[in-house]
C-alpha cells in the first residue's frame, strides 16, 4: 500500500463543511440515485441490529461496485471525513453505527456471485451476497458455505467477514476466518488492494487474518474468495430434553470428553423454549428446563458411532426424552426453534438485549447460575440460548422500555454478564464483535500495552482514523499518538522479569 493525499479530520463547523464538499463531489460522480441526503431517508440507516444506539448518518452512498466504494472512500480521505461500511444491517454490537458528520457506505446492492469453482472448492462473491444464498447456489454441486450465523437468511458475507461470524456449526467447521482465502479491499486512502486469492496459505504476513474480524476499521472489503465445504454424506440431528441447564451442560461436556466433535451442540433454557414455542410451535419436550440440539455429520459409518455416543451421554446425564430427526422436515423443525430464538423472544418481552460472550465450556453450569443470580438481584429476566459446544453464550436480557429504569437495569445486567465471562476466563465476544457496544469493556480484557499494539496495527492501515472510528477501541486515539520507542523503563524490566538490550 502507498499513501495518497489525505486531510486531517476536521471538527465542528469545519467537519460540516468537509461533509458538504464530499456530498457535492459524490453527487456529481455517482448521481442522485446513489447519494442520499434527505433527512427522512437517512433515518432508515440510523442503526443496525443493535437498536439501542442510533445516529442519523450525514450522508448515505449506495455502492454498486468496487469503483463506487473507492470513489466514496477516496472523497472521504481527501476531505478528512469519517466513513462506515454497512452490509445487511444485522450486526448486534453497533459495528455499523453511522457517524453524524460522516458517510455511510451501504454494500447491500453488491450481491453478485461472481464465480463458483467447485472443482477447487472456491467461490468468489460480492460482499453484499446473502450468506444462505451462496449455500443454495452451491448445494447442487455438492458443496455449501459453512459459517451459518442465526441470521444467515438475511446477513451478508461482507458482514460475516467484518465480524468473523460463526454460527451453530462453528464448533466443528470454524469461523469465517477459516473459510476466507482472499479479499479485495479498498483501503482508507481509497486504493484497491488484493489480499490472498484462491490458493491457501500465501507467503508473507497474515493480512487476511488481520482483516477478517477487523470490523471495518482497516478498510472496506469489495470482493471475497471463500472456501466451499463438501456436503456431508450423512447427517443426524438429536433433540434432547433435560430437567435443568446443569444436566444439559454436563451432557455437553461428556460428549466432548468422549472425543466426539459434533457439527453443533446448541442449548436453550426454559425461557427461550417458551418464546420459541409461542413463535414457531417447534414442539420441544414439554416441561423441559433445557434442551440440547446436537448434530453429527460426516461419513455414514462414523456418524452411526457418534450418534450412539451422543444418545448414551445425554441419557446418562438426565435426558428424559430424546428424538432423532427422521427426515429433513423433522430436522428443519428442530432447527426452526433454535434459529428463531432471538426474534421469538419478542413474543415474551417488548424489548431485549442480545449479549454475546465466551467462557470455557466446563464453566457453563457455574456461569449460568451466576447469570441467574445477577438477573434476580436486578429484577430482570434473562433467557439463555447459546452454542454450548464452544461456550459461546447469547443471553437475552428482557425488559420493557416503557417501564422507568428498566432499560438501565437491563444494561447493567448485560454488562455484568460480560464481566462474569472475563472473570471465568472467557471473552467479551464470541462472534458479534466489539463495535460501539463493548468498546468500554476492552480495558477489562487487555492491558494498555495490548491496546497500544492493536492501535498500531490500525494506524498502519488508517493513519487518519477515518475508517469506522469509535469502534473496537475504548478511547479514540490519534495515530500520531501511536506507540513508538518506549520512553523510560519497560514495566517488565522494572520488575526484573526482562532485560533490555
Amino acid at each position: 500500500m502507498t499513501s495518497t493525499d489525505t486531510a486531517a479530520v476536521p471538527t465542528g463547523r469545519a467537519a460540516a463543511d468537509a461533509l458538504g464538499r464530499v456530498t457535492a463531489e459524490l453527487s456529481g460522480a455517482l448521481g442522485a440515485e446513489q447519494v442520499i441526503t434527505d433527512r427522512q431517508r437517512l433515518r432508515t440507516y440510523e442503526c443496525d441490529g443493535l437498536a439501542q444506539y442510533k445516529v442519523v448518518p450525514g450522508l448515505v452512498v449506495l455502492a454498486r461496485d468496487a469503483d463506487d466504494v473507492a470513489a466514496a472512500v477516496g472523497a472521504c480521505a481527501r476531505h478528512g471525513v469519517p466513513f462506515v461500511a454497512r452490509g445487511s444491517g444485522t450486526g448486534l454490537s453497533g459495528g455499523a453505527l453511522p457517524q453524524a458528520e460522516g458517510v455511510l457506505i451501504v454494500m447491500s446492492q453488491m450481491r453478485q456471485i461472481r464465480e463458483i469453482d467447485a472443482a477447487n472448492q472456491r467461490a468468489v462473491v460480492d460482499p453484499g451476497v446473502i450468506n444462505l444464498a451462496l449455500t443454495r447456489e452451491t448445494t447442487p454441486d455438492g458443496y455449501y458455505f459453512a459459517p451459518d450465523p442465526s441470521s444467515q437468511s438475511v446477513c451478508s458475507i461482507g458482514g460475516n467477514v467484518a465480524e468473523n461470524s460463526g454460527g451453530a456449526h462453528c464448533l466443528k467447521y470454524g469461523f469465517t476466518t477459516n473459510h476466507v482465502t482472499g479479499l479485495d479491499l479498498v483501503t482508507p486512502a481509497g486504493e484497491h488492494v488484493e489480499i490472498g486469492g484462491k490458493a491457501p496459505d500465501p507467503p508473507g504476513y497474515d493480512l487476511l487474518g488481520a482483516l477478517v474480524g477487523s470490523e471495518g476499521t482497516l478498510g472496506i472489503v469489495t470482493e471475497v474468495t471463500v472456501r466451499l465445504t463438501r456436503l456431508p454424506q450423512e447427517v443426524q440431528t438429536v433433540l434432547a430434553g433435560f430437567r435443568s441447564t446443569d444436566d444439559a451442560g454436563a451432557a455437553t461436556s461428556a460428549i466432548i470428553a468422549a472425543g466426539v466433535i459434533p457439527a453443533a451442540i446448541e442449548m436453550m433454557d426454559a425461557l427461550s423454549i417458551e418464546a420459541a414455542e409461542k413463535a414457531v410451535a417447534c414442539g420441544y419436550p414439554a416441561g423441559a428446563g433445557a434442551v440440547l440440539v446436537v448434530e453429527v455429520d460426516g461419513a455414514a459409518a462414523d456418524v452411526a458411532g457418534e450418534l450412539a455416543e451422543v444418545l448414551r451421554h445425554c441419557e446418562a446425564n438426565g435426558a428424559f426424552e430424546t428424538r432423532i430427526a427422521a427426515d429433513d422436515v423433522e430436522r428443519a423443525l428442530i432447527w426452526k426453534g433454535r434459529k428463531s430464538a432471538f426474534a421469538a423472544v419478542g413474543r415474551i418481552s417488548p424489548d431485549y438485549i442480545v449479549q454475546d460472550g465466551v467462557i470455557p465450556r466446563t464453566a457453563l453450569p457455574q456461569v449460568l447460575r451466576q447469570i441467574a443470580d445477577l438477573a434476580a438481584e436486578r429484577g430482570v429476566r434473562v433467557a439463555n440460548v447459546f452454542h454450548a459446544g464452544d461456550g459461546n453464550l447469547h443471553p437475552l436480557v428482557l425488559f420493557d422500555d416503557a417501564e422507568e429504569g428498566a432499560a438501565e437495569r437491563a444494561e447493567e445486567v448485560a454488562g455484568g454478564i460480560l464481566e462474569l465471562c472475563i472473570a471465568n476466563g472467557g471473552s467479551i465476544t464470541g462472534e458479534h464483535g466489539v463495535g460501539s457496544d463493548k468498546a468500554r469493556y476492552m480495558p477489562k480484557m487487555f492491558t494498555e500495552e495490548d491496546l497500544d499494539t492493536m492501535q498500531a496495527v490500525r494506524c498502519a492501515f488508517d493513519p487518519d482514523n477515518i475508517s469506522n472510528p469509535g469502534k473496537v477501541f475504548p478511547t479514540p486515539r490519534l495515530c500520531g499518538e501511536r506507540p513508538g520507542r518506549r520512553q523510560g523503563a519497560h514495566p517488565l524490566q522494572e520488575a526484573g522479569l526482562a532485560e533490555v538490550f
